[in-house]
């Protein structure tokens, strides 16, 4: 797919752009907006939950399905390729094969609602105002922001009197917060049914809550567990304690080896290679935790003549996330049978990550822990778009248009995102604008959304869909 710049954007029709986001922000201001998001948020739709199979059929069909035909679009619900996993939703509607086609995706499922953990009687399945605040769960992950976009190009559709000015289709899942089963495969197989020329999307936080942000990628993110067990059982510490290893001991000594005390990478091999110039650039001005309420950024952590936005955005981390050996609440007088511990590597491109498990288990070896067995349980690529690249430019400064701000732009997200299914499998530029910010504490209790973020979010992508819609959008050929 070859990309043709046209010329920039002028808005021929400004009034008519301007009408769309006045309409898009009555849209918000009247309540409907309200409205919608508490509906959705009411579905409980949690992907983890075995009996969550008809809950997230009906979100599908009821929430997105229903909205969707409402725009015009062709719409199916496909089965998962992965048995016992929940199904898609696929739509398109094509305007003229001679205007560029966006693709849209989101995910209407939610981690575990975790119910009993919310404070001041807030539930995760009613949404709760409070000042600037919107509580419930979902909300930030990822319902608002599906909301936002999808109410944007009704907005737009309406407007231009039943039309959009370019083509759209959509994917949109329901098994994102358990690893998105069966997307790839549903994103290779439906590979040429899914052609456009960029992808849009939303998720994760902006850099900060008053800055609208695009990022282009995600970190990738690899889980594995380190377990060694001792063949005779747990034995008494006083009788035994000196002269039998102890698995605990061991396995602390062992992580201390892949990541040191001050959070730095010791794996020869899994680090990235040096940071892109363009990338360097893009992040030398950020500054991390500098909303109200993020905690502090801990001194001397982590790579070592880096900046904090370049350790998050531009370099690897080594995580324990969690540990285990013995009985924590009601400890014995004894050496424990075994110890465990589960790790998360977070990388960008350019890491050697498909040959994690190699590399681990060759440094442990290096460094003396013999018997530690090492396991992979989860991975997913690292993705990130030329920041020169065409669209880029063309989105930013649409944002930049409708906003009045200079846009945050993020070469990749911090966390991980399925971006490997559009970058690398459908062959995209991808570029995500999230509708989040950092203290939305999603997946923990309390999640939430900013009213003015979600208000100015449905601005700007108002201004997005309709400026795909004029001649200046780069288009294919």
């Amino acid at each position: 797919m070859r990309l043709i710049w046209t010329h920039p954007i002028e808005h021929h029709a400004d009034m008519s752009r301007q009408s769309a986001i006045a309409r898009a922000r009555s849209h918000f201001d009247s309540g409907a907006f309200f409205d919608t998001l508490s509906r959705r948020v009411a579905l409980a739709t949690e992907s983890q939950e075995p009996d969550a199979a008809p809950l997230l059929r009906r979100y599908l069909s009821e929430e997105i399905e229903s909205q969707l035909v409402s725009l015009g679009f062709a719409c199916e619900i496909v089965e998962n390729p992965i048995p016992g996993m929940p199904p898609f939703l696929v739509g398109e509607r094509i305007e003229s094969p001679s205007l560029p086609t966006v693709l849209l995706y989101g995910h209407g499922d939610v981690i575990g609602g975790d119910a009993s953990n919310w404070t001041n009687a807030r539930s995760p399945w009613r949404v709760k105002v409070e000042g600037e605040r919107w509580y419930g769960r979902g909300i930030a992950d990822n319902k608002a922001q599906h909301s936002i976009n999808l109410a944007a190009l009704a907005t737009v559709f309406a407007e231009r009197g039943d039309e959009l000015g370019f083509n759209t289709k959509i994917i949109f899942e329901m098994g994102e917060e358990v690893g998105s089963p069966g997307l790839d495969v549903m994103c290779s197989t439906l590979h040429e049914r899914l052609r456009a020329d960029l992808l849009i999307a939303s998720d994760g936080p902006r850099q900060r809550a008053l800055s609208p942000t695009m990022f282009l990628g995600s970190r990738g993110a690899l889980h594995f567990r380190l377990a060694l067990v001792n063949a005779f059982g747990a034995r008494h510490s006083g009788n035994w304690g000196g002269v039998l290893a102890n698995p605990a001991t061991v396995l602390a000594n062992a992580l201390a080896s892949l990541v040191d005390g001050h959070g730095r990478i010791r794996i020869n091999g899994l680090l990235p290679p040096a940071i892109p110039p363009q990338v360097r650039e893009r992040v030398a001005h950020l500054e991390i935790g500098t909303d109200e309420g993020d905690p502090p950024l801990s001194p001397n952590w982590g790579e070592p003549g880096l900046t904090p936005a370049e350790r998050v955005f531009a370099w690897n981390t080594l995580e324990v996330l969690a540990m285990q050996s013995g009985n924590i609440a009601n400890p014995v007088s004894a050496i424990p049978r075994a110890a465990e511990a589960v790790c998360q590597l977070r990388f960008v491109v350019g890491t050697d990550w498909h040959r994690a498990k190699e590399l681990i288990e060759a440094h442990l070896t290096r460094e003396g822990f013999d018997g530690i067995e090492v396991t992979i349980e989860a991975s997913g690529a690292a993705t990130r778009l030329d920041p020169n690249n065409r669209w880029v430019a063309f989105t930013e400064r649409s944002i930049e248009s409708t906003t009045g701000k200079p846009v945050t732009l993020l070469p990749n997200l911090g966390g991980t995102i399925p971006n490997e299914c559009f970058a690398d499998t459908l062959g995209l530029p991808t570029i995500w604008i999230p509708h989040s910010y950092p203290g939305c504490r999603q997946h923990a209790p309390d999640e939430h959304v900013l009213a003015p973020v979600m208000r100015e979010a449905l601005e700007l992508m108002t201004g997005v869909f309709w400026d795909l819609g004029e001649p200046g959008a780069p288009y294919s050929s």
